[in-house]
């Protein structure tokens, strides 16, 4: 359990692609509840956004660079490349531990229901070190949307994967849960799995999901279905044994087959249709082709993990007023300190 903190600092890491659209009015939403949690004391005054630009190509950063110099609450971390959100989010996640008692991670679409951050909170205070955001329904999703969600789900629960049932990256994390998050060195990253697997105490907070404010998905079909990819891929190696498995029984069909084949020869009855032997081709062939595909992605996975290159590339970073305050605040209370032992 971690350790009661009255008025703990929190920061909240959004990361954003292409989010001009909607930021201003994410910004304003977020201020309004900082403002009332530190008023409530629920958190420390010195809490603050950290906005994660992961390479957009549009006004995004001129955004958050223009509210860091206004609004006191507003920091700013500026890849230099998109690397991704999951890397962008991790940049942020791991920019705001040292300086942060608590971190929540949302998306900057406004989808997730923002008065869920003071559940998260006042669960952080009972003792709780993860606390997941989870979806009540999947009323607003399309059909389509819903079913792949869940059949996802549910795959990789098959799969023996520890992940939250309807639970995306809106989430709460205690500092000591970030200490250990940095440990995981892995270059595929899949945080909705990695999370659960360190284990401490952690609860679950149920929110409706609206609809996004403004602007399109960053996440189209395509590239849902890479993500959940790779979200199998890196959790489990049932596919490969699935692979071995339909191999044992290819190879059981074959004997039978043979038999069959030899038996055939010594009644005289020999003659072959030609459309059952291109079928056979094929489906062997297709086969080996799925096999061979499948044990090159995990491969290939092996190769980028061994090169060990960085996750993203940090370009700028612009610290809010809060953060400043509160580095003065540590400065001055560490010359106190030594003061003292003078």
């Amino acid at each position: 359990m971690n350790s009661i903190i009255s008025n703990p600092v929190l920061t909240l890491v959004i990361p954003c692609y292409n989010e001009e659209e909607v930021l201003t009015e994410t910004i304003s939403r977020l201020t309004a509840i900082l403002e009332e949690l530190a008023e409530r004391q629920l958190i420390s005054k010195h809490s603050k956004m950290l906005f994660v630009d992961d390479g957009s190509r549009d006004k995004t950063w001129n955004i958050i660079a223009s509210y860091n110099q206004t609004n006191p609450y507003v920091s700013g971390l500026k890849l230099a490349k998109n690397a991704g959100h999951q890397n962008a989010l991790l940049s942020g996640l791991m920019e705001a531990k040292e300086t942060s008692d608590c971190v929540i991670s949302v998306d900057a679409d406004l989808q997730d229901d923002l008065n869920a951050i003071q559940e998260f909170v006042i669960k952080f205070k009972e003792g709780y070190d993860i606390v997941y955001g989870v979806r009540k329904s999947r009323a607003t999703d399309t059909f389509f949307k819903r079913s792949t969600a869940q059949g996802f789900y549910r795959v990789m629960s098959k799969m023996g994967v520890n992940i939250v049932y309807n639970h995306a990256d809106y989430r709460l994390m205690s500092k000591r849960v970030l200490q250990e998050l940095s440990n995981f060195k892995e270059v595929n990253l899949f945080l909705r799995g990695l999370v659960p697997l360190i284990g401490y105490r952690s609860t679950e907070v149920y929110y409706d999901r609206h609809e996004r404010f403004a602007g399109e998905s960053k996440y189209p079909l395509k590239k849902m279905l890479a993500f959940a990819f790779d979200g199998i891929t890196s959790f489990s190696v049932t596919p490969i044994r699935l692979v071995s498995a339909v191999g044992f029984a290819m190879f059981g069909i074959s004997l039978l087959i043979a038999v069959y084949t030899i038996i055939s020869k010594l009644l005289g009855t020999t003659v072959w249709g030609w459309s059952s032997l291109m079928l056979s081709i094929w489906f062997i062939g297709g086969l080996q082709l799925v096999a061979l595909g499948l044990i090159g992605e995990y491969i290939g996975k092996i190769y980028k993990e061994v090169k060990q290159r960085p996750k993203y590339i940090v370009e700028t970073i612009l610290d809010s007023q809060s953060t400043l305050d509160a580095k003065k605040t540590t400065s001055k209370n560490s010359e106190r300190k030594a003061l003292a032992i003078q």
